[in-house]
């Protein structure tokens, strides 16, 4: 079962990269030359492109989200997986999946149970883990019960970057969703 995108075609549409602000360019792209266009560059940074300096700290937070986190990499995606399903988000779920399999070292059962959340009643690490995604997802706020099941798997500065990367992914979901951002060919929602 697929996400399908709420919008058949973006609200904002993505930048060609010959279009982009020069410092943005420098500091996304580095030295890639101009004539190599949009084909390896995700619609997601195309589109934010269109503001500049949003999208320059967009980049330096999200490089922190995702590839500094104190979070292993399966607990990292299983989390942002959890958020891209219940966002309905199909750009996110499309991209995270890749990411899942090919640097997480997930398998399609690992994907599928960060689609159907976690057990009623278990106190299994990855149902915590969902179950405090679920919770901040629809009450911003993880419960003491769940907390205190979490603060035994990880330490103080995991525990920070769970709720960053809750957060960071919700918001991108909803601008993801807002604005109509498509999945490339090559990545299902």
């Amino acid at each position: 079962m697929d996400i399908q995108h709420r919008l058949d075609t973006p609200r904002i549409a993505p930048l060609p990269v010959d279009q982009w602000d020069p410092a943005l360019r420098e500091q996304l792209l580095g030295n890639r030359p101009p004539e190599m266009g949009d084909g390896e560059v995700f619609a997601i940074f195309r589109t934010l492109a269109n503001h500049p300096r949003l999208a320059g700290a967009f980049g330096r937070w999200g490089n922190q989200i995702l590839f500094k986190s104190s979070l292993g990499p399966r607990d990292r995606e299983l989390a942002i997986l959890r958020v891209g399903w219940l966002a309905r988000a199909a750009y996110e779920w499309g991209h995270h999946v890749a990411i899942a399999r090919d640097h997480a070292g997930m398998t399609d059962a690992d994907i599928e149970l960060a689609r159907s959340g976690p057990q009623t009643g278990s106190d299994t690490p990855d149902d915590v883990l969902l179950r405090a995604v679920d919770e901040l997802m629809g009450d911003h706020f993880i419960s003491p019960p769940t907390w205190a099941a979490l603060a035994t798997r990880y330490d103080e500065t995991q525990l920070i970057d769970l709720v960053f990367t809750v957060g960071q992914y919700a918001m991108v979901s909803m601008a993801l969703n807002s604005f109509g951002v498509q999945l490339e060919a090559g990545y299902r929602g």
